[in-house]
């Protein structure tokens, strides 16, 4: 597996058709999913919050309710174990439990359209977490569904994860473009009433999916006759057993399949990796608006042009990584990622040009399309089929964990270089080195493995 992931055995034209596959368009849907509750705490909320006259500093710390994107993985077990009643029978295990995360992140979205976050922020908080809590639950069941859906087939865990980037962005610029290219006509709550009968479409697409025919199951089961053979006779086995393969097993099989070093040298190449994107995308509405962008203009070219090119520019990187390996792959976008970060600082040196806003936005959006492909497809990989939701999250919890909480302070940040968005810009750039250079490790000590495998 890891030998195909390293390499570059595909051509061109089999990189290409790899699309050729209905799975990819279900895929497209649930990335839809994913991304657009970022859009209702995120963006949205940052400029209804602006707006209504919070501080840079407030703005930053409200973000703070993403740290749960980080901490799913604790709660990711059940989610591999638990069918939920009624729903699971119709809908299968991973449908069940995303439709039901929908439906409670439609109730919240509702109430928050009936909110005023000037007056009343910690209730506006309190909601958004429970949307936070509902997306970050629904992301580990749909990372989940997309490696079941396409398997054991390494042609398309590509065009699978670039599938799942598109469809992620598409539900989080699209609406974020209708959100801000109305919200200084019709006002947020407005706004916030919109994206729920958004939400709502999305739950007939979770309907109209197909769920994946997965081993799961049977290999739980022979984890399960490990552990009731070392227990032995021991007093309250089965619930023993059935907590030791829910809670333990997940995380031991991860480690045990990679070894100690070389799975805490993963570990904290996730953690650090994007780190200075999340800084740059955490302030990205607030530099607009202090620059002298309009909301109009932010939606125009941040959400409506941001998104044509990260579609583009996904099946570009996704093709690129098929051809060329992903190890490759995340070294190139990582370098190209920091290097897009120094637009932004050109924008604040130059100015609100409309001409430089699109040039950064390209820039920005191919470098992270490239980069997230890769990054992706990385975890993907590094995936067992046993406990694809525990072990999955518990690796993009890590990722989330650094950009969430480290990026938490990026208003901060800016107070301290006391405005200075030059400077923040060139110091998110400087950010990608320490993951860069774990991940020449990690390649390296990757194909060390691989080459003792072959030849014994």
């Amino acid at each position: 597996m890891l030998s195909k992931q390293q390499g570059a055995a595909q051509s061109w034209r089999q990189a290409l058709a790899s699309y050729q596959d209905i799975r990819l368009l279900f895929i497209f849907f649930m990335g839809c999913a994913s991304g657009f509750p970022w859009v209702l705490i995120g963006s949205n909320m940052s400029g209804w919050l602006n707006d209504a006259g919070l501080s840079r500093a407030a703005i930053g710390y409200f973000g703070s309710i993403f740290v749960v994107y980080a901490l799913n993985f604790l709660w990711a077990p059940l989610l591999d174990r638990i069918k939920l009643p009624l729903l699971s029978r119709y809908l299968g295990q991973r449908r069940s439990w995303i439709l039901l995360m929908q439906s409670l992140m439609l109730l919240a979205t509702l109430a928050i359209a009936y909110t005023n976050p000037g007056e009343s922020l910690l209730f506006t908080s309190l909601l958004a977490m429970t949307i936070a809590l509902a997306s970050a639950t629904q992301d580990v069941a749909i990372d989940a569904y997309r490696i079941e859906l396409i398997g054991d087939d390494t042609i398309r865990v590509a065009p699978a994860a670039a599938m799942g980037v598109i469809g992620w962005w598409t539900g989080y610029s699209l609406p974020g473009y209708l959100a801000f290219s109305h919200a200084d006509q019709y006002g947020w709550p407005a706004v916030y009433l919109g994206m729920a009968a958004l939400i709502a479409l999305l739950m007939i697409f979770t309907l109209l999916s197909r769920e994946p025919n997965t081993e799961r199951e049977q290999l739980q089961q022979a984890a399960a006759a490990r552990y009731q053979a070392s227990l032995g006779r021991t007093a309250g086995k089965p619930y023993l057993v059935w907590l030791s393969v829910t809670v333990f097993e997940p995380f031991v099989e991860f480690f045990r399949r990679n070894g100690w070093q070389l799975a805490i040298l993963i570990l904290s190449f996730v953690f650090l990796f994007k780190i200075g994107e999340a800084f740059l995308g955490r302030m990205s509405i607030q530099f607009y608006k202090e620059v002298g962008f309009s909301n109009e203009q932010i939606a125009e070219y941040s959400k409506l042009v941001g998104w044509v090119a990260t579609i583009g520019f996904t099946l570009i990187g996704s093709a690129i990584n098929i051809r060329f390996g992903i190890i490759r792959g995340l070294f190139i976008g990582g370098v190209a990622m920091a290097a897009s970060n120094l637009m932004f600082a050109w924008i604040a040196l130059a100015g609100p040009k409309p001409e430089l806003f699109i040039a950064a936005i390209l820039v920005d959006n191919f470098t992270a399309a490239f980069s997230t492909v890769a990054f992706v497809s990385f975890l993907t990989w590094l995936t067992g089929r046993a406990f694809t939701a525990t072990q999955y999250a518990l690796l993009a919890s890590l990722g989330n964990l650094g950009r969430t909480t480290l990026a938490s302070f990026s208003g901060e940040l800016v107070d301290a270089l006391a405005g200075n968005w030059a400077l923040f810009f060139v110091i998110t750039a400087l950010m990608v080195i320490p993951g860069l250079c774990l991940l020449l490790i990690v390649g390296k000590k990757l194909q060390q493995r691989e080459q003792q495998r072959t030849s014994t």
